[in-house]
């Protein structure tokens, strides 16, 4: 009889999760509040569940004996997911407890510390009126959002002034964070933990928009910005904040800023990156990250960091096609990089409409390709 695996939401991410299940012989069920995303009609189920509704998933597992739930890319039902499998007593890599942590920026950065070597300088607001200490430029953020919603670089109090209701209004707890500005370039890390010990890390350049704070342009393996002696950096912050942080096992996503030769982490969180990342390296390193996620997961195999190619490889890149919300989705500028690509996959249909999800600048599609 064939395992049933619970994935919460339906985005494209999620769909990737899906449908790798599917291929790896599994029953695939997804819930999300609305049918808004690939993944729905990808499972063999979907339900209209809230996420957030605990006791409504527990009682759909409980009914259809799910074997094991689980999400990808989202910050927000990872805690859900290890919550429900802490109870049930399902397979899961990190505790509720971690989950949480990582999904607000505050508790992250005061887990790790002010000591903590990778760590920004940082400020908590609850209110416009307390006083700013520090210094500008600073980005400022919801503690607890995702999908870089609400994230502004703020170069005097004017910005500040303005920009400091959206951010507010995008934050579930009402409060925001103020970070120390990292001018450096931006490094995506992908890895893998297993019994405590990061045993794969790759890094790649997250080449952003000009014109939009953290908004993500491209994805390029390997990172050019890295010398050797920042890998050997980041490899020992990523270690050292697993430890603090409590991932033991499972995949983690680091975002990651540089300042001269120093590392600093943006976030980092106990799950896969939300960015099909994972697609991008089983082209360029020929192991599967999804794979290997799911399979140490349910079966606790871990046989797939077997097939990483030592072997270097030429660059890699995963360019995102966006577009501004609320406008008609159009892929015509892409047509000749789209049909030469080695992948690529389109949210929307031509003449759709674009959902506000970041509210500045939307992924409307991808594409991988070889330089």
């Amino acid at each position: 009889m064939k395992k049933k695996i619970l994935i919460l939401g339906v985005a494209s991410v999620q769909m990737d999760a899906i449908m790798e299940l599917k291929k790896m012989g599994y029953e695939t069920h997804a819930c999300a509040m609305k049918k808004d995303g690939p993944g729905a009609d990808a499972a063999d189920y979907f339900v209209i569940i809230n996420i957030l509704n605990i006791n409504e998933i527990i009682e759909y597992i409980e009914e259809n004996k799910i074997s094991v739930v689980y999400s990808v890319g989202s910050d927000l039902a990872m805690p859900i997911a290890s919550q429900i499998s802490e109870k049930l007593n399902l397979p899961h890599f990190v505790s509720e407890k971690t989950a949480r942590i990582c999904n607000n920026k505050d508790l992250m950065r005061s887990s790790l510390g002010s000591k903590f070597n990778g760590n920004v300088n940082y400020q908590v607001i609850h209110n416009v009126s307390e006083k700013v200490e520090l210094s500008y430029p600073f980005i400022l953020k919801p503690t607890d959002s995702q999908g870089q919603r609400g994230v502004k670089l703020i170069n005097s109090q004017e910005e500040y002034l303005k920009y400091f209701k959206k951010a507010k209004d995008y934050s579930r707890s009402g409060n925001v964070i103020l970070e120390q500005y990292i001018s450096g370039p931006e490094i995506s890390v992908n890895g893998y933990v297993v019994n405590g010990e990061v045993v794969y890390l790759e890094t790649s350049d997250r080449e952003t928009w000009s014109k939009y704070t953290g908004l993500i342009h491209k994805h390029v393996v390997p990172a050019k910005n890295c010398t050797s002696q920042c890998m050997n950096k980041i490899n020992k912050i990523v270690n050292n904040a697993c430890e603090k942080l409590g991932i033991s096992n499972g995949p983690v996503y680091a975002q990651m800023k540089m300042e001269g030769d120093t590392p600093y982490i943006i976030e980092i969180t106990p799950r896969l990156d939300g960015c099909h990342m994972w697609k991008i390296l089983s082209y360029y390193s020929g192991m599967n990250l999804l794979k290997l996620t799911f399979n140490h997961l349910i079966n606790n195999d871990i046989s797939e960091l077997n097939k990483v190619n030592n072997v270097t490889n030429s660059e890699h890149v995963l360019e995102f096609i966006c577009q501004e919300p609320n406008t008609k989705a159009n892929f015509s500028n892409y047509q000749n990089e789209i049909s030469n690509s080695i992948y690529s996959f389109n949210y929307y249909n031509p003449g759709d409409t674009i959902r506000e999800i970041n509210g500045q600048y939307e992924k409307i599609g991808y594409f991988i390709y070889k330089n």
